[in-house]
């Protein structure tokens, strides 16, 4: 389905790092083949295919989903991570935890359910073009 060309374009996306900065709020859901920081506020989901890690000062009020993740600050969501999760000790997160690992540090706080051990699947992330299409439909 994919060309040579295509596979090594993604897996040099999945390399890449994306940053919000300390006083950057970012209304709307981020999606990335790449790695993630946030060190600002996202009202909205955030998805990483590959790492999610959020700094101390950092908020995001929506659902995270990402390969592996380091929070250190809020979060008001659920939260998928497929391999590990570790909660720092700033961690403050209002949401149910679905994860293969955890790593709980003495501090961290979380308030909702938690599932560990489940299988990992395949994060999807939408394209432009998907994207085009997804609203030229809503539109008909």
């Amino acid at each position: 389905m994919f060309s040579k060309e295509d596979k090594k374009t993604n897996e040099d996306l999945s390399q890449t790092s994306n940053i919000i900065g300390k006083e950057t709020v970012l209304e709307g859901s981020l999606e990335s083949i790449g790695n993630i920081r946030i060190e600002g506020k996202i009202y909205g989901n955030v998805k990483a295919k590959a790492k999610f890690v959020m700094g101390a000062e950092a908020y995001v009020d929506g659902s995270v989903v990402a390969r592996s993740a380091e929070v250190a600050g809020k979060i008001k969501g659920n939260i998928e991570i497929s391999e590990l999760l570790i909660l720092k000790p700033s961690a403050v997160i209002s949401g149910d935890i679905l994860t293969n690992q955890l790593v709980v540090e003495p501090g961290a706080t979380f308030n909702g359910g938690c599932k560990m051990g489940h299988l990992a699947k395949e994060i999807q992330i939408s394209t432009p073009q998907s994207r085009a299409g997804e609203k030229a439909i809503k539109r008909a």
